[in-house]
């Protein structure tokens, strides 16, 4: 069983560790960092330019073993109504063992039953398919965007998939 905390300074150190390859880094991250690798004092830097916001929740998921994942959560709108999920990432050992269902889960929870939200959106690049599969897991719906988002990364035009899930579709799922 996982929880989620709120992320401190020392996580990123392990955060970093699990990007393993440039690929897997910008599935991650997109362009949010100009250099790959980044090391833990990279991260805290870029989170610190958020610290006085109250707007950005960074959060870290652990068990008994220790740190196990991570992920950021943002609001994209004045009302706070619309919740917007990133930098979603697995220990790359514990991949595949349910540990990203768990912990959307628990932040699905957090985002519908404490902040009240209406909608958690995220978006995915179509060539991470394990990410797709993991978020339709847990009741996420690929919705239409009003523009496709793409980025030119390693030479390659990746497309952004749009998804989202809201509270009355959250109440349906069984799972969460």
């Amino acid at each position: 069983m996982i929880r989620l905390r709120p992320y401190k300074s020392c996580d990123a150190k392990y955060i970093v560790s699990w990007m393993k390859d440039e690929i897997s880094f910008r599935k991650w991250c997109a362009d949010r960092y100009e250099h790959y690798p980044i090391t833990g004092e990279d991260m805290n830097q870029y989170y610190d330019q958020f610290k006085e916001d109250d707007i950005l929740y960074q959060m870290t998921a652990f068990d008994e073993t220790g740190i196990v994942g991570h992920l950021t959560m943002r609001f994209t709108d004045e009302d706070k109504q619309i919740l917007r999920f990133g930098f979603v990432i697995v220990d790359d050992n514990k991949r595949r063992k349910g540990y990203g269902k768990e912990m959307l889960s628990l932040a699905l929870k957090y985002a519908f039953e404490i902040l009240k939200v209406q909608k958690v959106t995220l978006g995915v690049f179509e060539n991470n398919l394990p990410a797709i599969y993991c978020y339709q897991s847990v009741g996420f719906v690929q919705v239409q965007a009003m523009e496709m988002e793409s980025y030119s990364i390693m030479g390659e035009q990746w497309d952004c998939i749009e998804m989202e899930i809201t509270s009355v579709e959250k109440c349906h799922n069984k799972d969460l």
